[in-house]
Parts: C-alpha cells; structure tokens; sequence
C-alpha cells in the first residue's frame, strides 16, 4: 500500500495558528465581554485588538536570521562529513555556492543581501514577473500559489491586483500552513509576510481548494531539463506534497519559477535528483521564458520514508497529518533516517 497518497475522507482541522495569536486580540471573544465597565480591561483589550505590525516583523527577521545560520552550519556539514568523504547531497551545495557568490561579486542581487541562504533576491525580478503574468497559463488561473520569497512579491502583487486568488505558504510552515488571501483593502500590503498575516485566512488541509499554477522560487534551474535546487531546506517539496495529498494539484498543475538568466546552470544531474525534488514546466527570467518540456516525474505525495524523525518534529502539521493517516489506516507510516538539524526557533509568547 502507498502511504503517501493515502487520503483522509474525515474532516483535518488545525489547532488555532499561534502566528496570529501572538499579535491580534483572540477572535472568538463576544463584544460584550470584549468591552465592560471596567476601564483597565477596556484598555488592555483596546490595545492588543491591534495588529502589532512591528513586533511581527521583528520577530519573523529574527526567526529567518536563525534559519540561515542553521543552513551555514547543515551546507558545512552536507559537503563533508565527519568521516571526511562526500555528503550524497554534497553537489547540490557545490551549485548553490557558485551561484550565490556570482549573484553578489557582479551586483546581480538586491536586498535582503547577501542572498547566501536564501531564495536570492534578484535585479530584474518585477520584469521576470511580468513576463510571466503574460503566459495563458497565469492568465487563465483562478488560484495561484506563490511562494513568500522577496523575489517574487511581484507574482504575488499581481496575482492579486489581476482579481486572482493568492494561496501562499506560511514561512518554513513553523506557525502553520497556508493562507488564502482575496480581495485585500491593500494588494502592494497583502504581498508582505505582515500583509499575509493581517489579510490572509489561514487553512487547513481538509480545504476544498483548486490550484491552477504553481510559483515557486529557485536557486539554480536546468533550462533543458526543468530540474531545479532550491536553498536547501525542503519546504517547497512538503509543500507541493501536501497539495497533491489535499487533491489542490496534480501533474497536469503547471509548475513555474521565476529566476536571474545567471541562475540558469546545465550542471544540475538528473540521475541525482531525489524522488521528492519538485522539476519546474516553466522558467521565467527577465529576459525570457523558457519551457523546459521536462520529463522529470512530479512527485505524488510525501514521502514518509524520506522524512527524518528530527525534521517532522519541527513542523506541527506533518506530525499532526502522521498520525491523523496512521489513525484512519491502523498501520504505521514508514519514517526516514535520522539526520542531524541545529535546534530550532520558538516564537515567544505574550
């Protein structure tokens, strides 16, 4: 039996998102409780009935700032092991390491810089976006979900701004899951994290949602193959494994990125590709639109046995999806090797 596209026909709710709770007055509080005569809990409920805007932001630069620090430590780490010899996901580290240097010694980045660990920021960005606001296959889509990533905010502006329907995920799903955002009172706001988290609904994986195309950010892309690395932490793939999971997707869902022409590389091995890598149909830079005809497979689901113990500890969704499946199945899911994560972060809580 293939656990990994085993579906769930009961109802899959989520626990509150405490990415929210942190910064917005809890929701399911009455008026009437919310406003009395007491003046001090009148003023305290006045006060914290507001987004607080920048202790989010602050808190979700702090939380990146980390995760970068903990790629350093995994890239280090994956190139070479403790006994000297090659990481088998050594090369991939090599790719992104030569792009992420080239795109800052000839000025190709923009900020956040420097783009080492991060899905880079490039020159050109808002024209690759628009090339690919032209093709039919963004023009024709209802929903689009768009990766969180500095690069293509654009993608995001005009999914919105073009009456669409923006799904985005939430940052390395440490909070949650995704968000839909439609109609907000500011398009150039909901393209922002904080914008997300003012105007978008968060949902869970029991969602009856379609999804025509699929934006996701890249490091380094193969413009003949459509194989393409990411910076290394896996999200894009989980993510693109829970929509196929929930029946949002399937392989005949275009899959796009949008990137700098000097992101294009002809070194990106297909034989080395895990089961799991997510290729891309289309590429888009600010130059050019690439259709790559890939026939790397999709990925069907997620791959239970690919999941370390210490990676599904870091992401409440999966763990709660594990054992929703292992409950309506009787059986166990497969899990993976161990490997070794840096600790993460924890958002503190008022």
């Amino acid at each position: 039996m293939d656990f990994t596209l085993t579906r769930i026909s009961a109802p899959f709710s989520l626990h509150q998102n405490p990415l929210f709770s942190n910064y917005l007055w809890p929701t399911t509080i009455s008026t009437k409780r919310l406003f009395s005569s007491n003046p001090k809990l009148d003023a305290r409920a006045t006060k914290i009935n507001v987004f607080d805007e920048s202790a989010f932001e602050t808190e979700r630069l702090r939380l990146d700032s980390m995760a970068r620090e903990a790629m350093v430590e995994t890239s280090k780490r994956e190139m070479k092991s403790d006994e000297g010899e090659s990481d088998p996901k050594a090369w991939k580290w090599v790719i992104r390491k030569r792009i992420w240097d080239l795109m800052e010694a000839r000025n190709f980045s923009q900020n956040p810089r420097p783009v080492h660990h991060r899905i880079p920021n490039f020159v050109g960005a808002s024209a690759a976006a628009t090339n690919l606001a032209g093709q039919e296959v963004f023009r024709n889509a209802c929903c689009v979900k768009v990766n969180p990533d500095s690069p293509q905010k654009q993608v995001r502006f005009l999914t919105l701004s073009g009456g669409k329907k923006l799904l985005t995920p939430q940052p390395r799903l440490r909070t949650g899951f995704f968000s839909v955002v439609e109609s907000p009172n500011s398009i150039s706001e909901a393209c922002t994290s904080v914008g997300v988290a003012k105007y978008g609904r968060a949902i869970g994986l029991d969602e009856k949602i379609k999804v025509d195309l699929i934006v996701i950010g890249s490091v380094a892309v193969h413009p003949k193959t459509g194989a393409r690395l990411g910076k290394g932490e896996g999200f894009a793939e989980l993510e693109y494994g829970m929509l196929r999971y929930m029946g949002a997707i399937d392989d005949s869902t275009p899959v796009v990125t949008s990137v700098h022409d000097c992101q294009l590389v002809d070194d990106i091995p297909v034989e080395k590709l895990l089961i799991h890598d997510v290729p891309v149909d289309i590429i888009c830079t600010p130059t050019q639109v690439i259709f790559t005809n890939t026939t790397i497979p999709k990925p069907q689901g997620i791959y239970w046995d690919k999941l370390s113990p210490e990676k599904l500890s870091q992401i409440r969704i999966l763990r709660e999806l594990k054992r929703r499946i292992e409950r309506e199945t009787g059986q166990k899911l497969p899990t993976g090797p161990s490997e070794r994560l840096p600790p993460t972060a924890h958002r503190r809580r008022q």
